[in-house]
């Protein structure tokens, strides 16, 4: 019998599960072409969750359910509330632009949201590898059905089989790995796993040949190199709105991933997974900023620099354990968090200037349909240098301090291997700054041209999102200790209960 504790755990899943239900039926007897009915009860919907799972965070507590098969903790209720907040957000910004594309003749674009949602917060909660397994095939699936939304667009459904391709490679690594590990542990429980691990009774060499295939499936996840592969063709040819909605929440789930399995599970392991992360940072960073300089199209230029991104946010996790201590543990890992939810919300307010820009008939996708935006909409102008600016990592902007977090956690362990891999990152920010600088200086500097004359209008939902959305990138950015603390408290709860 099922105790009450396990359906506590999951009362969110549950309601978004049951709404993403109700919202798909409701949707057959709505008729206006912008879906307002559904768009308005997927928002409250989200908002609700989101709601739930801040009080559970709240709460403090971590509590098991279902066996230990979800885990109900800070860490992964904040997520949570976070990727369910960046759906909302994705949805604010995208629902004008999949209207003049004649992606609303249906609800498919608010129920796979939530369906993929739901793949999100399984990822996060799950405590057991099939449970994690499950949660990521439910959003690879949505997410794979979003891309080929524009059924009748040639490139969208190119990016739909590369996606799908990506994905497949990413379940079969990351499938493989687990098999391996759960033949050498005899278990699937995340707990256990770590237990029989830190016995030192497992043979060393099936653990690793185990690891290595699912830090190669969690790295084609991520996006980071070499598994990077087709990921800027998937950005650039996915319709805008479905590049935000694969770009953004599930890289929280993805970073919960590293978390459930590299540190709840294979903390002992410490010193195999963290050279193959190196490899994987170092790479990411060369590729993504030296790849990111030669884009002209802005979606293509902010896929690369996603991967740079991605390379940083990494290197947080590679100050953890240094020489088998875990004194480091904490403020390392909550800096990959904290660098993770702030990459996050920098996207969101760079993709939401290009989705409020493009129209009925224009994508504006090149940097150049960017020429004149100050003359033209100074507040629009204003959120995409603040994204801008964030994402090159200038003060006093949050991505500053993002970056600056998981430098000191790279400086604290005292490795010099470390300290060099710090320089190294900093004149790879430097590059990076070239490119997101040019994007500036485009829209200060740059005279508008034909068509990108026309006067710029949104509705009203869109710009006070938009206005929010570039006041938390300032804010957090001059105030940045209450996300911190969160974040460091977060996985300080999770260091405690390793093991237990």
């Amino acid at each position: 019998m099922i105790d009450k504790l396990s359906w506590i755990a999951v009362y969110p899943e549950i309601v978004l599960l049951v709404m993403a239900c109700v919202i798909a039926l409701v949707d057959l007897g709505i008729k206006t072409p912008r879906r307002t009915g559904t768009y308005v009860l997927t928002l409250l919907t989200l908002a609700v969750v989101a709601a739930m799972e801040a009080f559970y965070a709240l709460g403090g507590e971590t509590f098991y359910g279902f066996g230990n098969m979800v885990v109900v903790d800070p860490m992964g209720s904040w997520l949570k509330c976070f990727a369910s907040l960046t759906v909302l957000t994705t949805l604010v910004y995208g629902r004008p632009y999949a209207a003049d594309r004649d992606m609303l003749r249906g609800g498919e674009l608010f129920t796979l949201s939530l369906f993929s949602l739901l793949g999100i917060f399984v990822m996060i909660s799950g405590h057991n590898f099939l449970v994690l397994y499950m949660g990521l095939e439910l959003m690879t699936l949505s997410s794979y059905a979003l891309v080929a939304l524009r059924r009748d667009h040639a490139t969208a459904t190119e990016a739909a089989m590369k996606y799908f391709v990506l994905g497949a490679l990413a379940s079969g690594f990351l499938l493989y790995g687990l098999s391996m590990l759960y033949g050498a542990t005899g278990s699937l429980d995340i707990n256990e796993v770590f237990n029989a691990i830190a016995s030192r009774q497992v043979k060393h060499q099936v653990l690793v040949f185990g690891l290595v295939f699912i830090v190669a499936g969690l790295g084609f996840k991520l996006g980071a190199v070499p598994f990077h592969m087709w990921l800027p063709d998937v950005y650039h040819g996915a319709p805008t709105v479905v590049t935000l909605l694969v770009s953004g929440a599930p890289q929280l789930a993805t970073f919960a991933m590293f978390i459930r399995l590299l540190v709840e599970g294979m903390l002992p392991l410490a010193i195999d997974w963290q050279q193959m992360l190196a490899l994987m940072a170092i790479g990411s960073l060369v590729v993504g900023n030296l790849a990111a300089v030669a884009q002209s199209n802005i979606k293509r230029m902010l896929a690369f620099s996603t991967i740079s991104q991605m390379g940083f946010l990494l290197l947080g996790l590679l100050a953890g354990v240094v020489n088998g201590n875990q004194l480091n543990t904490e403020s390392a890992y909550g800096a990959s968090m904290f660098y993770a939810v702030t990459y996050v919300l920098t996207s969101l307010g760079a993709f939401g200037i290009i989705l409020l820009l493009t129209r009925a008939g224009h994508e504006s996708e090149e940097i150049s349909d960017l020429a004149g935006l100050n003359q033209r909409n100074p507040l629009y102008a204003g959120v995409m240098a603040i994204s801008m600016f964030s994402l090159a990592g200038l003060p006093p902007l949050v991505g500053f301090y993002a970056k600056l977090g998981v430098l000191q956690a790279l400086i604290a362990s005292g490795k010099t291997s470390y300290v060099v891999l710090v320089v190294f990152a900093v004149i790879m920010s430097l590059i990076g700054a070239f490119y997101y600088l040019r994007v500036v200086k485009v829209m200060y500097f740059d005279a508008p041209q034909s068509p990108n004359t026309q006067p710029i209008s949104a509705p009203a939902d869109a710009r006070i999102v938009l206005a929010i959305n570039g006041a938390l990138m300032l804010g957090l950015g001059i105030i940045p200790g209450s996300l911190v603390t969160l974040c460091t408290q977060s996985i300080s709860s999770i260091v405690k209960s390793l093991g237990s």
